[in-house]
């Protein structure tokens, strides 16, 4: 037997309005729901969310919470007419009940990591972080505990030596999506079913700091190296130099020693920084103020030269 199954989405940030596009365009979505913004900037303007951005686009019904779990309208419109599943990606809120109790499989959710491992804010990018050279996406049920709840589906995938975590994200949301489109026609079939998680096996990946992101030359080339994709697209590595900030997004480690900082050569016109151990090359900057642009380019309007510390 195939079950008529309506469908809710509660999303917010970037991942999940890549999801949102991704199943919106192959099964309906009947419902999207997305964080009430703050005002911000000149005007106090409030911006919609990426997701809510999607769902205009898109033509799907959306509707703003500052509060889902205390939302009466939202809270009404559930009891009298629920939803066969909602999914939850990358909201911002945490969800309680009742609609965690939802038959006949409560609320589903995209991660991007391999569950029990890199529960938490921001998997991908302390997976690029700690050197790991796979990486996957798990589609599981929501529990009160973070992401603590049974998984349905899970794929794997490898991590690029190069890759940034934007481009990670993007390839598991589209991968995490067409894995919940397999989950609800499972769904449909009565036939979708759970494993517990290993607990024991938990990892976590709290929220990046801001610290993080200052790059320090005295860590090893590879450290440096992961560090930049980790950070890109946002917030960015950087280091400090001519007295003002320089973020770095793409560099290319080579063996190169010398002192930790220092432009050791200068290769096809990219300045290859010395680090604690190996070097890297700045392939892409960005200067305070300006646009990002490649390494050489850059070196050509500093005129920083081979030898010069960049601190």
């Amino acid at each position: 037997m195939t079950r008529t199954l309506k469908t809710w989405f509660f999303g917010t940030g970037p991942f999940a309005s890549v999801c949102l596009k991704e199943i919106a365009r192959r099964v309906p979505v009947d419902l999207v729901v997305t964080v009430t913004p703050e005002r911000s900037g000149r005007g106090l303007k409030s911006r919609p969310s990426p997701v809510e951005r999607t769902a205009v686009a898109e033509g799907l019904a959306v509707v703003r919470s500052r509060d889902v779990n205390t939302d009466s309208d939202l809270l009404r419109r559930f009891e009298e007419d629920p939803p066969g599943v909602i999914l939850v990606v990358d909201f911002g809120q945490i969800v309680k009940e009742p609609y965690l109790c939802l038959e006949p499989v409560g609320c589903l959710n995209i991660h991007p990591s391999l569950l029990p491992e890199y529960r938490g804010a921001a998997p991908v990018q302390r997976a690029i972080m700690e050197g790991e050279t796979k990486t996957g996406v798990t589609v599981f049920r929501l529990v009160e505990e973070m992401d603590a709840g049974p998984i349905a589906l899970q794929e794997e995938f490898p991590i690029p030596a190069d890759a940034t975590a934007g481009e990670m994200l993007e390839l598991l949301a589209l991968r995490g999506s067409r894995i919940f489109l397999n989950a609800l026609e499972l769904i449909r079939k009565d036939a979708l079913t759970f494993s517990p998680q290993n607990h024991e096996k938990a990892t976590y990946a709290r929220k990046i700091r801001k610290e993080e992101a200052h790059l320090s030359w005295e860590r090893p080339a590879r450290k440096v190296h992961d560090t930049v994709r980790a950070l890109n697209p946002a917030p960015g590595a950087y280091v400090t130099c001519l007295g003002k900030r320089l973020k770095i997004w793409r560099t290319e480690i080579v063996e190169d020693r010398g002192e930790p900082g220092r432009i050791v050569r200068i290769e096809k016109g990219f300045p290859v920084v010395a680090c604690a151990f190996g070097s890297v090359v700045l392939r892409q900057v960005q200067a305070e103020g300006k646009a990002r642009m490649d390494g050489d380019a850059w070196l050509r309007g500093t005129g920083l030269k081979e030898g010069d510390l960049l601190k």
